[in-house]
């Protein structure tokens, strides 16, 4: 039997902004081998503001590539493809992570309770994106859209990115969260640019949080 080195393929947004060490656009956020495939047309305006359909052919191709390329699990750069999940993960034959909403249904389990969500885009978050991983929706959601440095930097690309101002930004979308929905017992990260602030998060709110980074590595550990 042929044993396949694991490795971490990306189905990548085009995008400009830098990919800090934790997202999931930077090889060395990852300890094993990291590939990438970047779809050509897929902006955020045509993912997280209003989702594209002519852009689903294109995601297939691109995860098929990286399959072909070697990777033993393909996941992508961006959770709002998880109302995508079902129709890319039947063309493939190794696991696909579309987003860290999947997890939810395993977190309320775990923490006996219900999950907040922080999202780039609060008003783009809809049914269809949670009915893709096959879940329910959450009351408690955040979104970053009214923060300016995550704004700037990530929805419009305007600005470079501002690594300490954004973690700033995030503590307080979090803390908000937990002012309007103090019931919640976990935190999810659907953005993936968020897992480098995820630790800081954690220290700010005394809550545990999920992001991709985690999913991934937990699944790559079983390939």
């Amino acid at each position: 039997m042929v044993h396949l080195t694991p490795k971490l393929g990306v189905v990548m947004l085009d995008t400009t902004f830098d990919r800090i060490v934790g997202d999931i656009g930077n090889p060395d956020t990852f300890s094993f081998p990291v590939i990438y495939e970047t779809v050509t047309g897929a902006v955020v305006s045509k993912v997280v503001h209003h989702y594209d359909d002519q852009l689903l052919q294109p995601f297939i191709e691109a995860a098929k590539r990286l399959e072909g390329r070697g990777a033993t699990v393909i996941t992508t750069s961006c959770g709002f493809l998880s109302r995508v999940q079902q129709e890319i993960e039947r063309m493939l034959t190794v696991p696909f992570i579309s987003s860290s909403l999947m997890q939810i249904p395993f977190i309320e389990q775990v923490v006996r309770g219900e999950v907040g969500i922080v999202t780039a885009r609060a008003t783009s978050l809809t049914e269809a994106h949670f009915n893709g991983v096959r879940s329910r929706m959450p009351t408690a959601i955040v979104g970053l859209e009214h923060y300016p440095s995550f704004r700037g930097a990530i929805l419009e690309q305007s600005i470079p990115l501002d690594a300490i101002a954004i973690q700033e930004e995030v503590i307080q979308a979090a803390k908000e969260l937990l002012v309007t929905n103090p019931f919640i017992k976990a935190i999810v990260l659907e953005c993936t640019n968020l897992p480098p602030y995820r630790e800081a998060i954690e220290k700010a709110t005394k809550l545990p949080v999920f992001d991709l980074r985690g999913l991934c590595l937990y699944v790559m550990a079983s390939s």
